[in-house]
């Protein structure tokens, strides 16, 4: 006989590095970006793992996760030795191999554990959350921990290390100005169908998934380019720049919309809810002017666009896109504040704009608020 097993997520964990990188700040290294870009991008702060001033690493991609993961474990009330399962999700990890997921299991002392990396980005984190509710629901695993972790500012800092402010090409602030570093993780277990309590998962009304990629035929909206395998390392040398990070703005606005309403559409299909009956979309960039004024001419109604306003759940301004970290760091906000409470059916959406991935996970929230 095989037993049903109910999967819920027990608490959730965040960390962000250094203190907050406002723009007024910003502006001194980088140059000014105008205010109505500014505006529509909604970013106020970011926080960097590098110091602006010397580009000197004051901690690693690794090292954020497992401070997320830490305060994820001890919200939850489990020990690190508890853990069958790491999944942890990263375009920016310190090395090719060993990976993320393994060094994390060596911060946390595991000396066995299953550990999985997904370089999946913006989208990779739900990806990689399902992965995870799939193997416990089947009893492969029993408690997971699930984590999204971004490095970007290494990568942006060679747009202006050593660089007269008035000379960085404004296409290059544009992104100096959008990205920001840090780490996300929940915990997850499985029970046996019927027992256990709090989190959120089967026994709250189930879990549904979608998944795509619908821009295999069109331009990259996004590209970091270097440190791989593309050409030989001595041509790489001869590059501008070691590694660059390539942005189709007009792509990216215009299509990216039209993305989240494929999604957002096909999540509500597979769900079986209109998008009233959502309580809460975690969506990190659901609310940047540059996104949301599109999604009229994206196809989505005025009703539905409506319906959204107040639904959406993200931490912008704050922090930052943070790739990897920000579908679960902006869970953690919307839980930690009482955004997001038991009973809510909500949904977490990434989308990534490289070649136009989206991915959501719609579940029953059911932890009350971490004490």
């Amino acid at each position: 006989m095989t037993t049903a097993y109910d999967v819920k997520i027990l608490s959730t964990g965040a960390y962000v590095p250094g203190e907050p990188l406002d723009n007024a700040t910003l502006e001194k290294f980088v140059g000014p970006l105008p205010d109505d870009v500014l505006e529509g991008i909604q970013v106020k702060t970011r926080y960097w793992m590098i110091d602006p001033v010397t580009g000197e690493h004051r901690i690693n991609n690794s090292r954020m996760a497992e401070r997320a993961s830490r305060q994820a474990l001890e919200r939850a009330g489990v020990e690190p030795g508890e853990l069958d399962l790491i999944v942890v999700c990263t375009a920016t990890p310190e090395y090719t191999l060993p990976n993320v997921a393994t060094t994390l299991q060596h911060y946390l002392g595991l000396e066995s554990v299953a550990a999985v990396e997904i370089r999946g980005a913006c989208a990779g984190w739900v990806q990689a959350l399902d992965l995870a509710r799939r193997q416990l629901a089947d009893g492969t695993a029993r408690t997971a921990l699930v984590v999204g972790s971004e490095a970007g500012s290494p990568v942006l800092a060679p747009h202006f290390l050593g660089k007269d402010p008035a000379r960085v090409r404004m296409r290059d602030r544009l992104m100096l100005y959008t990205f920001g570093d840090g780490a996300g993780a929940v915990v997850m277990r499985a029970e046996p169908a019927g027992g256990g309590s709090g989190g959120a998962g089967d026994a709250g009304g189930g879990f549904a998934f979608v998944n795509a990629c619908v821009g295999g035929l069109r331009k990259p909206g996004m590209e970091i380019i270097g440190g791989g395998t593309d050409v030989p390392q001595a041509e790489q040398l001869r590059r501008r720049q070691l590694i660059q990070m390539k942005i189709d703005v007009p792509g990216t606005s215009t299509f990216g919309p039209q993305v989240f309403v494929r999604a957002i559409r096909e999540m509500a299909r597979k769900d079986g809810r209109a998008l009233g009956e959502f309580d809460a979309i975690v969506l990190p960039e659901g609310n940047a002017e540059y996104f949301a004024d599109e999604f009229a001419s994206a196809g989505l109604s005025q009703e539905d666009i409506e319906t959204l306003d107040g639904r959406i759940v993200e931490n912008l301004a704050e922090v930052g896109a943070t790739g990897s970290a920000a579908v679960p760091l902006s869970l953690d906000a919307g839980w930690t504040s009482g955004r997001i409470g038991p009973g809510d059916r909500i949904v977490l959406l990434g989308i990534e704009a490289s070649r136009y991935v989206y991915t959501g996970l719609s579940l029953t929230w059911q932890a009350p608020l971490p004490a």
